[in-house]
């Protein structure tokens, strides 16, 4: 429970982060943030998987670069649902989700699975003088 309330803070940063970065995404305040980061994780929970199948094969002939469409499009979706988030058109839900896909993918890196902050523990022995590994 604890992983899935810092999930939804860590998407409503990273909107908030879209917002500030893109004049065409306007969030009303942290608590539209928060209702538009609620919404678009359920849109995203229900409607992502059944239009990731349906635009498999498009998605396989653009390597993956066609979720980036599907993204904006659950974005504008997002702003038409909740009140406080408003997106100008398709190319800024476009520029939008893939800012928010980053902010989301950085937070949420330092984030284990029971939703504790982890560091990156990385150990370095020296092999041969010169060499690490």
């Amino acid at each position: 429970m604890k992983g899935l309330l810092l999930r939804w803070l860590i998407l409503s940063v990273a909107i908030m982060v879209a917002a500030y970065l893109f004049p065409g995404i306007q969030v009303s305040g942290f608590g539209s943030a928060l209702v538009a980061a609620l919404v678009l994780g359920i849109l995203n929970a229900f409607f992502r998987p059944i239009l990731i199948i349906l635009t498999l094969p498009i998605n396989v002939l653009t390597l993956g670069l066609f979720t980036f469409v599907i993204n904006a499009f659950l974005l504008l979706m997002t702003s038409g649902v909740a009140g406080g988030l408003v997106v100008d058109g398709f190319g800024s839900a476009l520029l939008g989700s893939l800012i928010i896909s980053v902010v989301s993918w950085l937070l949420s890196s330092f984030i284990n699975d029971q939703g504790r902050i982890q560091s990156l523990d990385i150990e370095l022995r020296s092999r041969h003088g010169d060499h690490w590994e």
